[in-house]
């Protein structure tokens, strides 16, 4: 990336081109995600609170949680890592999410220096830039906490990074390198299981790439690294009751009974809808038609990233190029199993914009998938000079030309749609900031009026209880009335022995509805105030239809 310089009296590093563009797209990445961050964009809501609320009781003290409250199977290393923020600031949205910023600042590097060291330093630059911009589908997985993939993407191109310069003998403590290597891996396994597909593709190139850093104390620290990494989970595991540890779990939810949706089906959604949203094409509420092309094109770039690969390791004459070789191999497997893993669920067809969210592991082969269209836009270039004027070469030169437009055709749309995407984000950035504006305003409006244990929804409770500083507890009921998904039961034994507890229902909801029967004449003296769409009640005596 860069190569020192020394001057009398001071040393300083020299950016070539390459590295000083990708350090400005890089700093504008960075700089549009830290305004973001400042202004809580995206909105947040009760599934990113529930991390923040484990922060809160980590940095005070009261809980050392494994997973999310009320799951057994995704990692809470985001609270972990915000918690000694909010232990110093107190509990904002902000905060919670800067850990993750920083986060996103090493994966953005990590990508450059991986990128450069397997293809090219243009190549990256233009890896960098396509990183640095962020439609609201992509943001999200990036700056909201809501848990696994801001870390583990830097992790998987770290242990690449690592594995490739063990192989190329650049690196001085090679134990060092391996245990740090199996560490990465054990704290990915414990916070997200979706990056599984790229484990075993970093884990079986380490063992090609080399083998023997696996033998002696380099071998033991690996397994040290991730044992020590994965401990948080084996320990919760083995105090499991039946049926609810990790793997089990998360079977239960792989496999929910009903009957399967067609195979077209499942491809359309993770295609044509999964594949551009997670890649940053489309707006949240879907993608259009000329959206979709790049999820088709997909599996097409897979195939020939895969072949230029196997043609590379062919032809190399050196380790270091046979291991870069390898290392694309690894990467168009990594994305080829995490995409067949994701079409072969039902949430690819039942739900495709919500579940999108799960292939936003691809990022990590952005530069295998892309790297065929840059060499066919480059090298056409630089062989049309060559084969000007022979005979019975016009004819494949034609063809090459050809290719090549098509293929910077191809960049270009991808550039500009990614753009167009990140602009529609920007654009409705006014109508996200008045909905979050509307859930600080209904905090506030159920703190003055003095309640401080109340019934709501899902995705009021823990949102609510966060932006209080859990001066307000809430706890959770369905639309009829009944309990619903209460993540940390001590919220809802604390509202179920309040005398006089409210409610913070959406107005029409099948929820206030029920509750209105229930109260009769006396609904509308029951109301305390409305705000944000929502109706705050506060009954003379409890209601509590499910006892």
């Amino acid at each position: 990336m860069s190569t020192p310089v020394q001057d009398p009296g001071r040393w300083r590093p020299a950016f070539d081109r390459p590295a000083l563009v990708a350090l400005l797209l890089g700093l504008a990445g960075v700089g549009y995600r830290l305004v973001l961050t400042l202004l809580t964009l995206p909105a947040s809501n009760s599934d990113e609170a529930t991390f923040g609320l484990a922060a809160m009781h980590i940095a005070a003290g009261r809980e050392r949680p494994v997973f999310l409250y009320g799951q057994r199977y995704m990692g809470v290393l985001e609270s972990y890592l915000a918690a000694p923020l909010i232990g110093l600031a107190g509990p904002s949205w902000p905060v919670l999410r800067l850990p993750l910023l920083a986060l996103y600042v090493l994966f953005l590097w990590l990508m450059y220096r991986l990128t450069r060291r397997l293809c090219s330093p243009w190549f990256a630059v233009l890896v960098v830039g396509l990183l640095a911009l962020g439609s609201e589908r992509v943001v999200r997985d990036q700056l909201t906490a809501v848990g696994g993939r801001p870390e583990v993407k830097p992790a998987v191109v770290a242990m690449l990074l690592i594995t490739v310069a063990l192989a190329e003998r650049r690196v001085r403590h090679r134990w060092l390198a391996t245990g740090l290597f199996g560490l990465l891996a054990g704290a990915a396994l414990w916070s997200d299981w979706l990056i599984v597909p790229y484990l075993a593709a970093a884990g079986l190139l380490l063992v090609w790439a080399a083998p023997r850093d696996l033998v002696g104390w380099p071998g033991v620290l690996l397994v040290a690294g991730f044992l020590l990494g994965v401990s948080p989970m084996v320990k919760d595991n083995l105090v499991a009751p039946d049926g609810q540890d990790s793997l089990s779990v998360f079977r239960e939810i792989s496999t929910k009974a009903g009957p399967a949706p067609p195979w077209s089906d499942r491809l359309r959604g993770g295609l044509l809808e999964g594949v551009p949203l997670a890649s940053g094409l489309c707006p949240m509420d879907g993608c259009a038609r000329w959206q979709q092309w790049f999820g088709l094109l997909y599996p097409v770039l897979l195939v020939a990233a895969a072949l230029l690969a196997v043609v590379a390791y062919r032809r190399a004459g050196h380790r270091a190029d046979r291991v870069r070789a390898v290392a694309q191999l690894a990467l168009v497997a990594g994305a080829g199993l995490t995409l067949l893993a994701y079409v072969r669920s039902p949430l690819a067809a039942t739900d495709p914009l919500a579940n999108s969210r799960y292939l936003s592991v691809l990022q990590i082969s952005l530069p295998a998938v892309l790297w065929p269209l840059w060499l066919a836009a480059t090298r056409v270039r630089r062989g049309a000079a060559g084969t000007a004027g022979r005979p019975g070469r016009d004819g494949a030169a034609a063809a090459r030309r050809l290719g090549g437009a098509v293929a910077t055709m191809a960049l270009v749309v991808l550039t500009g749609t990614a753009v167009a995407a990140t602009g529609r984000f920007v654009a409705d950035a006014g109508s996200l900031r008045a909905e979050e504006r509307q859930a600080r305003e209904l905090a506030d409006a159920v703190r003055g009026a003095g309640l401080r244990e109340v019934y709501g929804d899902y995705w009021t409770c823990n949102r609510l209880i966060f932006n209080t500083g859990e001066a307000v507890v809430c706890g959770v009921l369905d639309g009829n009335l009944t309990p619903g998904q209460n993540r940390y039961p001590a919220y809802w034994k604390r509202v179920g022995r309040a005398d006089r507890p409210g409610y913070v229902l959406a107005v029409g909801s099948s929820a206030e509805r029920g509750l209105r029967r229930l109260l009769g004449d006396r609904a509308d003296a029951a109301v305390v105030t409305e705000v944000g769409g929502y109706r705050v009640y506060h009954p003379e005596a409890a209601v509590r239809p499910w006892r």
